[in-house]
């Protein structure tokens, strides 16, 4: 089985959802993730209180068959209240989705720990995981931090988000990586963006909520990231591009972005496919040894 690919919302965020699925459907996505919390306050957001867009919403889905995979964005905070978050569980088993994103904004690794915990435990009636996403400027910066806490919760629907902008910029390592259990990675988000990285937080903020690049545009070694990762899991596209947004269409960057990350998978089952048929030259001599 191959990778799925949903487009993220920020991709396309001024794009209410119920057109946000039927563009991508157009485009050729199997899945969107929505945004119905903002990510900063005053933000752009959706559905969690507007029932028509919800019900519009909805009636997309079952036109175009592209489902809602993710819903945005849960952060725990060192006053969060799990309960408040309830409406947003009610709202995503409506729409079908599987897993929230989450983020870590609190310095308190065991209150960090035991509110991620308690969500997990919240959002498994309503069939949804929970994963955690390290980003830099965030109080989970890197995998390490990630992965540790999702450890140390120990929910069966809690899961580690790797996003490839924040795992080249954390400096995390491809040996952690590697070393995740595959029940934590529920789905993937993959961008890229130049080589060098910005010198400030504020630059890394910027550049992540901003001006991103589409695979295989910029200099992040994409295909390291990508190969110890298991071959279905599914590929969330969250590649905001303000600048080209000013001349090319939604529709468009979509495609685009679609057409990317489609070339460079290729070019990494090649990449496989290649490095199978060297280990099978080598085991052949020995097999003609020992007839």
């Amino acid at each position: 089985m191959g990778h799925s690919f949903s487009l993220a919302h920020l991709t396309v965020l001024d794009v209410a959802p119920p057109e946000m699925v039927a563009l991508a459907a157009r485009a050729g996505y199997d899945h969107v993730g929505v945004r119905l919390l903002p990510a900063t306050p005053g933000g752009p957001a959706y559905l969690m209180d507007d029932p028509r867009l919800l019900r519009e919403t909805l009636a997309a889905v079952a036109d175009t068959g592209v489902t809602v995979f993710d819903l945005e964005i849960i952060r725990l905070e060192p006053h969060t209240d799990l309960a408040a978050f309830t409406p947003f569980l009610e709202i995503g088993q409506a729409l079908g989705a599987r897993a929230i994103l989450v983020a870590g904004n609190d310095p308190d690794e065991a209150r960090l720990t035991a509110r991620f915990a308690g969500l997990c435990e919240a959002a498994a009636p309503y069939g949804l995981s929970a994963d955690l996403e390290f980003m830099p400027w965030t109080d989970v910066p890197d995998l390490s931090k990630a992965a540790r806490v999702v450890r140390a919760a120990a929910q069966p629907n809690g899961g580690v988000l790797v996003d490839a902008l924040h795992f080249d910029r954390s400096g995390s390592r491809i040996a952690d990586l590697a070393a995740l259990p595959r029940e934590w990675l529920h789905y993937v988000q993959l961008c890229d963006a130049p080589a060098e990285k910005p010198a400030t937080t504020e630059g890394l903020i910027h550049a992540a909520r901003a001006e991103r690049l589409f695979p295989g545009e910029g200099g992040i070694d994409l295909l390291s990231i990508l190969r110890p990762l298991p071959r279905d899991v599914p590929v969330s596209l969250e590649i905001p591009t303000d600048t080209l947004a000013r001349s090319v269409g939604p529709e468009e960057r979509a495609r685009r972005a679609l057409a990317a990350a489609k070339a460079l998978l290729a070019r990494l089952d090649e990449g496989a496919g290649q490095g199978e048929g060297e280990r099978r030259g080598a085991e052949r001599p020995l097999a003609d040894a020992a007839r």
